[in-house]
């Protein structure tokens, strides 16, 4: 039986951003990712040095789990990570929708899946130039392929205005897709450190910048949201 690494599950709570924002919701955060990102807020998921931490799980035993967690009634699964896309979810997928569970996933379109097509949401979240990567964009649009009949949407952290004028570039490359604007955390919590503290003055401003910049470039097409769940819980994990 295949395994899948598994850093935590976590819910019921809510979605804290994106194009599922507010939506009850039980997080399976999968374990490893093949970027570094320099303002990465989920080391735990990501760096090897945590990989003791990380469960091997069937998909049998996590969706066993979801159901736990959420009494058996269906509601929104989030697979993310690291990159929940480097690992193979579709017999986890295919548990859930027969029993009436809704997936959603965010991964940063380095890596595309034919499972995709099995998605409620595919959130793909490309990384700028703070995060210290490089977008792959024959990757990238191998992702969008590859999610046939699936609601498709793209999601941009924003910390400064060199990440601003990229997402206008990226936004003019990919005009049919939704776009979702977010501000950076500026503290994200050092690695092994559970409950760091938030400079919620700092979001709040870049927030509020964000706004500012937008509107006043007459660019109306973006959905400009804060992380909602840092606002409410700050850098505590396993909401």
């Amino acid at each position: 039986m295949s395994s899948l690494r598994i850093a935590e599950i976590f819910g019921p709570t809510i979605q804290g951003e994106g194009a599922v924002i507010g939506v009850p919701t039980v997080f399976v955060r999968a374990g490893g990712c093949d970027y570094r990102c320099s303002w990465c807020d989920s080391l735990h998921a990501v760096d090897s040095e945590f990989r003791h931490t990380w469960a091997r799980m069937s998909a049998e035993e996590i969706f066993a789990e979801v159901e736990r967690l959420s009494g058996g009634s269906p509601l929104t699964i989030s697979l993310s990570g690291g990159n929940p896309a480097i690992q193979d979810f579709a017999a986890l997928i295919t548990l859930g929708r027969a029993k009436g569970y809704g997936f959603a996933m965010e991964t940063q379109g380095s890596v595309a899946q034919d499972w995709f097509s099995k998605l409620s949401t595919l959130i793909l979240s490309p990384k700028p130039p703070s995060s210290g990567e490089t977008v792959d964009w024959i990757k990238f649009d191998d992702c969008i392929a590859r999610a046939t009949g699936v609601e498709t949407v793209m999601k941009i952290v924003i910390f400064d205005n060199v990440d601003y004028d990229w997402a206008r570039d990226v936004a003019a490359r990919y005009p049919d897709l939704p776009l979702y604007l977010q501000p950076g955390n500026h503290t994200p919590p050092p690695p092994g450190v559970e409950d760091a503290e938030i400079d919620l003055d700092g979001i709040m401003a870049r927030y509020e910048w964000l706004i500012e910049t937008t509107l006043g470039d007459r660019w109306f097409s973006p959905t400009i949201l804060p992380q909602l769940h840092a606002l409410v819980w700050g850098n505590k994990r396993g909401v």
